[in-house]
């Protein structure tokens, strides 16, 4: 699934009625609920943020502190999923990891739709020179991969959680401003946004009431892949090691640190966090296949 399969730009909403508000909302809730693999991937997600934030509250170990007594003890007895290397339950740090992994994607996620959406609607609404600059930036971006750009930034600035969310989150808006800027190209054409631009409304106030609005569909959807898109980027940056250092824990971190011992038959080492990121990803896939779906069904009813 890619980031590109998302909603077409050139089918704007019925003028001054956002698909996220009102009936088109409970429409597209009810849709999206007869989606048994959104709610499948919905069930995880919410699975996986119960197991990793509640999870630690009632399996508590500790997490700090290497315990060189009980290291690489297969899964049995205390250990359910065994120790790694240094002594600490796998268990449990797959619940810790849990937690910088879902805040990573989510967070950067919502910086990047943020962002994304407000420079696509801007552009798109502006035209003329301000679009064209706006969007040379961002096809300049994009001819740069992601993961050379994030690592580059973190070679620049000290790893940890907060600084990973803003790299993450300041280099994915782009395709969210593309797709944007595509549909206000479309809706700023239509009747009533030229009858808000005659009776005096404020172009900031055109482009929060009118556009960004009609566009929530396509930003939802998107933003679901832009969490999928970051806990991988989150993960391949922990895996070779440019992630926030130890005691703190990710689950690219630790496949980072099993991959010594992936032929010495420590299996446990390696899996459960390969797992671990693999649903996660797939179930945000799932969820936006399955509110872009909601929401197409929604707009062709009209």
């Amino acid at each position: 699934m890619t980031t590109t399969d998302v909603l077409d730009p050139s089918a704007p909403l019925v003028p001054g009625e956002p698909v996220a508000g009102g009936r088109g909302l409970r429409g597209a809730i009810r849709d999206f609920g007869h989606n048994r693999m959104g709610v499948t991937g919905l069930a995880v997600i919410v699975f996986m943020l119960l197991f990793s934030f509640v999870g630690p509250l009632l399996y508590p170990t500790n997490q700090t502190h290497p315990n060189l007594l009980a290291i690489t003890r297969p899964p049995g007895g205390q250990y359910p999923l065994g120790t790694d290397a240094v002594g600490y339950n796998v268990l449990g740090r797959l619940m810790v990891a849990g937690q910088s992994t879902l805040e990573v994607g989510l967070a950067a996620a919502a910086i990047a739709t943020i962002v994304g959406t407000l420079w696509g609607a801007v552009a798109g609404y502006a035209g003329g020179w301000v679009d064209s600059v706006m969007m040379r930036i961002v096809d300049a971006l994009l001819a740069i991969p992601a993961l050379l750009l994030v690592l580059l930034l973190t070679t620049l600035v000290t790893p940890s959680v907060l600084m990973v969310i803003l790299v993450l989150g300041l280099i994915s808006w782009l395709i969210t401003a593309r797709l944007v800027r595509g549909q206000v190209l479309v809706l700023k054409q239509l009747d009533y946004v030229q009858a808000a631009h005659q009776m005096g409304s404020r172009s900031w106030q055109i482009v929060a009431r009118h556009l960004v609005r009609n566009v929530i569909g396509t930003v939802v959807v998107q933003a679901t892949f832009e969490v999928a898109n970051a806990i991988l980027l989150f993960a391949a940056l922990s895996f070779l090691g440019l992630g926030p250092p130890p005691p703190a824990a990710n689950w690219g971190g630790m496949l980072n640190d099993g991959l010594n011992y992936v032929f010495d038959g420590y299996w446990w080492l390696i899996y459960p966090a390969g797992v671990c990121i693999v649903i996660v990803v797939v179930a945000f896939n799932l969820i936006g296949d399955a509110i872009r779906n909601s929401l197409e069904v929604r707009l062709r009813s009209r």
